[in-house]
C-alpha cells in the first residue's frame, strides 16, 4: 500500500500543495488554529494512508503540548515542517534522516 502526503495549515499554505496534486489536506484558517489545529493533526495522524505530514513551522506553536509531542515524535507518519528555518538545509536534512534512518546528503570521502 502506498502512502501519501498530507498537508495541514491555512488555506493559503495548502493551496500550492493541492495544485501540485496532494489530495490529503486539512484547511485550518489562521483565526481558528488555536481551536481546530489539534483535531486536524490528530485526524491526520490516525489516517493509515498518510506517510508524511507537511505543516508550516509556525503552526507548531498553536498545538497543545500533548499533540505537539506526539506529532514531533511520530515516525509514521513523519512530520516535515516548512518555514523560516524548517526548509533550510539542516532542518530538512534532519527530518529526512529521522524519517528514513539514513542521511541522504552525507558525502562520501
Amino acid at each position: 500500500m502506498s502512502q501519501e502526503i498530507a498537508v495541514i495549515g491555512s488555506p493559503e499554505f495548502t493551496t500550492g500543495f493541492r495544485l501540485a496534486g496532494v489530495r490529503a489536506f486539512e484547511n485550518v484558517p489562521d483565526d481558528r488554529k488555536d481551536e481546530e489545529l489539534d483535531d486536524a493533526v490528530e485526524r491526520t495522524l490516525e489516517d493509515e494512508g498518510v506517510g508524511i505530514i507537511v505543516m508550516h513551522e509556525d503552526d507548531l506553536s498553536h498545538l497543545s503540548r500533548g499533540v505537539r509531542k506526539r506529532v514531533e515524535g511520530s515516525i509514521e507518519p513523519v512530520l516535515v515542517t516548512l518555514g523560516a528555518s524548517g526548509a533550510g538545509g539542516g532542518g530538512l536534512r534532519d527530518q529526512i534522516k529521522r524519517a528514513i534512518g539514513i542521511d541522504l546528503m552525507e558525502e562520501d570521502d
